[in-house]
Order: C-alpha cells, then sequence, then structure tokens
C-alpha cells in the first residue's frame, strides 16, 4: 500500500506541497488525491485525480476535481450562464455529439477503474455523463486532465473560459506567493 496521508492522498504520487497547495485552494484538507492531473499556466494545481473511495469508505465517483478558485469561477460563470442546458439540449438534437459524449463517459469509466473499482458507483461517471450535462466543472476537469479530444463538451466549455490565470498567480495566499 503507497504511503497516505491522514487524509488518505497518496504521497507517492502527489507531493506534500500540491496537498498544501490544493487544500488552501479547497479552504479544506484535500482528500484523496493521488495526483495533480493538470495545472494552470502559473504553474499551481488546477486538477487533481482522486480514489475512487474517499478515507472512510464514502464512493467519490469525480476522480477529476477541479481545485484551482479561478477557475471554478469561471466555470461557474458559464453554467449561471446556461451553457449547460444548452449542452443537454444539444445531447437530444446532435448524434454525433451525443456519441462523442458517451465516449467521454467510457473514458472516465477506465481511468477511475484504473484506481479502484467501487460497485457502489460501478457504471455512474461524474458530470451528468452519458444522458445530460450536469456539471462543467467536472467536464472541463477531465478535459484538462486528460488532454483534448477525449470530451467533447468540456473542451467546448473550455475553449469558452478566459484566461483565468492572466492577472498572475490563480492563487496567491497570505502565507507567500508562487
Amino acid at each position: 500500500m503507497p504511503p497516505l496521508d491522514e487524509h488518505g492522498n497518496d504521497l507517492a504520487r502527489i507531493t506534500p506541497d500540491d496537498v498544501a497547495w490544493v487544500s488552501r485552494q479547497l479552504g479544506r484538507p484535500a482528500r484523496a488525491a493521488v495526483e495533480v492531473a493538470a495545472r494552470c499556466p502559473c504553474g499551481c494545481p488546477a486538477v487533481v485525480r482522486t480514489m475512487p473511495r474517499l478515507p472512510g469508505g464514502t464512493p467519490f465517483p469525480t476522480s477529476f476535481y477541479a481545485t484551482c478558485p479561478r477557475l471554478t469561477g469561471a466555470i461557474s460563470t458559464l453554467e449561471s450562464e446556461g451553457v449547460m442546458a444548452r449542452m443537454s439540449e444539444r445531447l437530444a438534437t446532435d448524434e454525433e455529439w451525443a456519441a462523442a459524449y458517451r465516449s467521454a463517459h467510457e473514458d472516465y469509466l477506465r481511468r477511475r477503474a484504473e484506481l479502484g473499482e467501487v460497485p457502489e458507483i460501478e457504471g455512474i461517471s461524474a458530470g451528468g455523463m452519458p444522458t445530460r450535462v450536469k456539471c462543467l466543472h467536472v467536464l472541463v476537469a477531465h478535459s484538462l486532465a486528460v488532454g483534448p479530444g477525449v470530451n467533447l463538451p468540456g473542451d467546448e466549455a473550455l475553449a469558452m473560459l478566459p484566461r483565468w490565470w492572466q492577472d498572475g498567480c490563480c492563487e496567491a495566499t497570505e502565507e507567500g506567493q508562487r
């Protein structure tokens, strides 16, 4: 078993500094993180990959979790502008787009299974995949973690985002600048 901290973070794959950084970003301890799956251009963690089961046993289907506050804020703005509803409507009318979304769902499940099977969430990915668009945060996080061409709705939402990192480090703290 890999070395874990008290919150189930895999210290063989994620550094204690990254765990501390993500915890500051979230305003709570990072839990079950196994790696920084994507970084902002400023170098700060933007997305962590998490175990499919949290310490204590709770199933956690969100394998790719956006942590950067500026990124998550920008995604929330898209959600408030109705992007999810428009994408969900598109699922019903664009078979090619819907097929790409089903493929993203399968990719998400496959990548989560690499970290362990959790029968309670078998076949359930995240973000509403594959039948509706429920959470752009998950879709963008998946796209950032695995690169373009895997999660088309995530890629499209990512392309709509402003440059959240543009004004400097996306998470300066009182403890210091990165």
